[in-house]
């Protein structure tokens, strides 16, 4: 089983509206929304949930009033305020268990938080895989690697070969998470000072983690002077370059009309097919 994770070192740089388009040309496939602070690949995909499973998170506090004495010890340690009148309240409490360490009669017990959910769903281009985190939750890492287990299990169940991940754009724990033992990490970046900053910086991280990158530059044609500053810098870091994709108005139009670029159409589905080509051919290898 192969994995590719779609990444990009910021946002905005269509990411995945790529994604969309290799979703629709990529077969024998599990897709993986691992994009769950804002996900968002499923507006495109309109997927029809078939399995949801709950996701927990950190723990927090909970105060037995039958045994509380109301010493006010948990009130007095704990360092995140989150205690008032002997009730936790559970958007404050940070699930550190000072609370239930000091407890003298163990009133205090930490319980699994319900963070979120989890997803398994049917698509025109697939199974998806995808998730939901509840607002102000935190935890996104293995909420990440949860979605992924399941988009292994999906294609291991039906005799799927690849895994297409849709990860998160910056270059930390949720990107981390998304890369962890894939096959290639395709970056899709734009011809901007910001784009080819963290550019380089998703870059050093798949280094880091010795996952094989290729590069797409989204929008090549808004200033090829940067695009060609992009170009030189993978060539000098050995560094494949997948395609490069012209700015093009189809994309939000699909968006609206809620397909991928590639039933959407037009010449820049053209760019897409051809990155896809150099991200499989590398696959084979």
């Amino acid at each position: 089983m192969k994995q590719v994770t779609v990444l990009s070192g910021k946002g905005g740089t269509g990411k995945t509206s790529v994604m969309g388009g290799l979703a629709s040309i990529a077969e024998n496939k599990v897709l993986a929304d691992c994009d769950v602070d804002a996900p968002d690949l499923h507006l495109i995909l309109k997927p029809e949930r078939k399995e949801e499973t709950e996701f927990r998170s950190l723990r927090t506090a909970r105060i037995d009033e039958a045994r509380c004495t109301r010493c006010g010890k948990c009130v007095e340690y704990c360092p995140f305020d989150a205690i008032e009148d002997y009730t936790v309240n559970p958007l404050s409490c940070e699930g550190c268990a000072v609370c239930e360490v000091v407890c003298p009669v163990n009133a205090v017990s930490m319980e699994d938080k319900i963070a979120g959910k989890v997803y398994v769903s049917e698509t025109r281009a697939g199974p998806l895989c995808h998730a939901r985190l509840y607002a102000g939750e935190e935890a996104s890492g293995k909420l990440i690697t949860l979605v992924r287990e399941k988009a292994r299990e999906v294609a291991v169940e039906r005799g799927l070969d690849l895994v297409l991940i849709d990860g998160s754009p910056g270059i930390g724990c949720p990107v981390i998470a998304s890369i962890g033992g894939v096959d290639i990490a395709l970056v899709v970046t734009e011809p901007t000072i910001s784009g080819l900053h963290d550019l380089e910086r998703i870059l050093q991280v798949a280094e880091h983690f010795r996952i094989k990158s290729m590069v797409c530059i989204n929008k090549c044609d808004i200033n090829w002077e940067k695009t060609d500053e992009i170009t030189d810098y993978c060539r000098r870091n050995n560094i494949l370059i997948a395609g490069v994709i012209p700015y093009s108005e189809d994309f939000t139009k699909a968006m609206v009309e809620e397909k991928t670029i590639i039933e959407y159409g037009g010449g820049v589905s053209k760019a897409i097919e051809e990155v896809w080509d150099e991200v499989n051919n590398s696959l084979r290898q």
